[in-house]
């Protein structure tokens, strides 16, 4: 699908949802792709992009990141807090205490924050990150009170193998139950059905570059 494309279906989504197109942020996932995959999409206009890990983006965004904004959209290990505090803009990633240790010191360490996702794990697979959804009103609490975080909005991954649609309904409870206002959630094969249960930012990977071989 062309880039046209998608920014066509996203509009059309949102209107189909009595919402403004411009209300919906589209990320990019350029994590595995070569330079020149990405290329003709920057040029295009994109400027939200999405990495999966710290030390791939910084390699292949650095000293090319200027007017873009570069979104952490993999899990997160405490060792390379550092680096993803100093490198991204937003970090979608955030689901446990000991994570928001290290997060708000390094924040406190470099005087600068990067906008927060707390990431849920809607289905509570075993193998996915993500705080528990039943865990998630005391985590964003604890975020806020006891490290002094500012969560921006709440991230998902819906399971492979169930209708994306009651996910989505969830995510948009919790953070309307807790004041949030940012919901990443939906991919290439769902963010239409994410738009309408209130998406304000979907990442769209495979639909925009293609398959690839390893999706991570």
């Amino acid at each position: 699908m062309s880039y046209p494309e998608i920014i066509s279906r996203i509009a059309a989504a949102a209107q189909a949802a009595h919402r403004n197109p411009a209300d919906i942020a589209l990320t990019a996932v350029s994590k595995l792709q070569p330079w020149s995959a990405i290329e003709p999409v920057l040029a295009a206009g994109q400027t939200v992009f999405g990495e999966n890990r710290v030390q791939e983006a910084t390699e292949r965004w650095q000293g090319r990141r200027e007017g873009l904004e570069l979104r952490l959209i993999g899990p997160l290990q405490t060792n390379k807090a550092r680096e993803a505090v100093a490198f991204f803009d937003v970090i979608e990633t955030l689901d446990r205490p000991r994570l928001a240790e290290v997060l708000q010191a390094e924040i406190q360490r470099v005087g600068r924050a990067p906008r927060l996702y707390v990431q849920v794990n809607t289905g509570e697979e075993p193998q996915k990150a993500g705080i528990a959804p039943h865990d998630a009103d005391a985590f964003i609490a604890l975020c806020r009170e006891t490290n002094k975080l500012v969560v921006e909005g709440l991230m998902c991954i819906p399971p492979a193998d169930e209708p994306p649609g009651p996910h989505f309904a969830l995510l948009a409870k919790i953070a309307r139950r807790n004041a949030l206002t940012g919901l990443s959630m939906g991919m290439s094969g769902d963010f239409e059905t994410a738009i309408a249960f209130g998406a304000t930012n979907v990442r769209i990977g495979s639909a925009l570059f293609g398959d690839r071989a390893t999706h991570g």
